[in-house]
């Protein structure tokens, strides 16, 4: 079993696709044990690179500028998510809040944990 710690956002990404083809393996297979060894190794990851409890400020659109920014996702890919252009126009400015569906389609497709979007933030009043 060649795994490696998580150390970068390449190596996370290269581990949820690790995930993705052991899914569903027999507990105490080999596939099932690595399967379990790469989620702890993931979640361990993402606690270090996302805190929740920590920064106060942190909400579910810094998560979503995040991956934009530096997981290399696009706005076009984030308003073909959510259905428009100028629907994800308006969640990454704070005029629109996220509903329970957009959050699933988003963690779904970038494999953000659900968790990291569901947290309340201050929508903007329009200008």
């Amino acid at each position: 079993m060649d795994i490696r710690p998580i150390r970068a956002d390449r190596d996370h990404r290269a581990a949820l696709r690790e995930i993705e083809a052991c899914w569903g393996a027999q507990e105490g297979s080999e596939k099932g044990d690595r399967l379990e060894v790469l989620v702890a190794l993931v979640e361990s990851y993402e606690t270090r690179r996302w805190p929740i409890d920590g920064d106060k400020n942190f909400d579910p659109i810094d998560v979503l500028h995040y991956a934009i920014e530096e997981l290399g996702h696009t706005q076009s890919e984030l308003a073909e998510l959510l259905g428009s252009r100028s629907r994800a126009s308006e969640i990454l400015c704070r005029r629109r809040a996220l509903t329970v569906d957009m959050i699933h389609r988003i963690s779904d497709a970038w494999k953000i944990p659900a968790d990291l979007l569901v947290r309340p933030y201050k929508i903007d009043s329009a200008a």
